[in-house]
């Protein structure tokens, strides 16, 4: 397992995945995705400029419903590292394929926290246990 970690936020990710970090110079905050071999990812980005994890879910909702116009959602609320999480699971098609994507928000020191995992029927079966691992895995230290 190889882990990801940055302002007291860490997960842990297969060592056969792939990682893309990026900052955002403007908001101060920054993301990383982390890419199976096959269709699923993982997505952890922070965002100190958004007033909420309500607020980043909803934002989050919008562009998915903005990219996909057969979308099927519903709301989450569940407990992720200690912390309440708000969200949603979202079902919809890309190139004839079922796609699964969870989004998830919380609050942390540094603002709020933005999980996203997607799978494709295409590798659910391996790799949706996965993704659950990986959030599993969050460590989000407080000061």
């Amino acid at each position: 397992m190889n882990t990801f970690e940055r302002d007291r936020i860490a997960i842990r990710y297969p060592t056969n995945w792939t990682v893309e970090t990026r900052d955002d110079p403007e908001g101060g905050g920054w993301t990383v995705a982390v890419s199976s071999p096959d269709t699923a990812f993982f997505m952890l980005s922070l965002q100190p400029e958004a007033r909420d994890p309500g607020e980043l879910a909803d934002q989050s909702l919008d562009a998915l419903k903005g990219e996909y116009k057969e979308l099927d959602w519903e709301d989450v609320m569940e407990t992720i590292c200690g912390q309440p999480a708000i969200g949603y699971n979202a079902d919809f098609l890309t190139v004839d394929t079922a796609t699964n994507c969870r989004v998830r928000c919380l609050d942390t020191f540094a603002g709020p926290l933005l999980l996203l995992s997607q799978v494709s029927d295409f590798d659910r079966e391996q790799n949706e246990p996965v993704l659950r691992g990986i959030i599993q895995s969050l460590n989000v230290e407080v000061d």
